[in-house]
């Protein structure tokens, strides 16, 4: 991170790291501020150091484009993590940071729909949404095991299909109206031990999720989890006092 210099009073601040996120930066004038650790969402995306503008050798017009078009992605990837770390550390609450990561994730993945699903016991709770109305939150239960996005909580594997109305684990909600969706990704929010939800994407036409848009889900679902964990341990601390 570069030497960073006070707003109010322009003498360079020093620098404190407060967690895997974040840096707290004071002056002696007494302002302070925080900023995220541009290092750490580049040590997360194995393709930053591949994004870039240049060299473009190719002659084929459309191969040109295609280069530019996945530099900027990336570019905007990196920013994304940076935006969705510092909402995970932030004093929202679980539901408001989840509703913001589905916008996000949409967004930079172009995907018509972004669920995530919560585990409660043996089932799976619809807890914040991009594309499906936002009244289905909380309504919307699926048992683990049950349906493609019940398996990858039961199993703890991500499910990627071109055509997931074709496959025998679907499981079809009328009220959603899914018949629209023909692509879905589907990944576990989990750590070694327990299972805490799942992430699906959805889109309309028929896509095959890449490599690097399966990566960014997975360091998403981590990010969710970062943030469940921090709330469980603010839950738990308010309880003990």
């Amino acid at each position: 991170m570069h030497m960073a210099r006070c707003r109010k009073c322009g003498r360079i601040m020093k620098s404190e790291r407060v967690d895997m996120y974040r840096v707290k930066l004071t002056c002696s004038c007494g302002f302070s501020d925080f900023r995220t650790i541009p290092e750490k969402v580049k040590t997360v995306n194995p393709f930053y150091q591949k994004a870039g503008l240049s060299p473009l050798i190719e002659n084929d017009k459309g191969k040109m484009v295609l280069t530019m078009q996945r530099a900027n992605r990336e570019h905007l990837e990196i920013i994304s993590l940076e935006e969705i770390s510092m909402l995970v550390s932030s004093d929202f609450d679980l539901s408001e940071v989840l509703q913001v990561v589905t916008r996000k994730v949409a967004g930079q993945l172009r995907v018509s729909v972004c669920n995530v699903y919560l585990r409660e016991g043996e089932e799976l709770v619809l807890a914040a949404t991009h594309g499906f109305d936002p009244a289905f939150i909380g309504k919307i239960r699926i048992p683990v095991g049950e349906g493609i996005t019940g398996a990858v909580a039961k199993d703890g594997k991500y499910i990627s299909l071109t055509h997931a109305s074709q496959d025998p684990r679907y499981k079809y909600f009328s009220e959603l109206q899914e018949e629209k969706y023909n692509s879905m990704l589907s990944f576990p929010i989990s750590d070694k031990k327990e299972i805490y939800g799942v992430i699906n994407l959805n889109t309309t036409s028929i896509k095959s999720f890449q490599e690097d848009e399966i990566y960014f889900v997975s360091i998403i679902a981590n990010l969710i989890l970062t943030a469940i964990k921090l709330r469980q341990q603010v839950a738990t601390g308010k309880k003990g006092a």
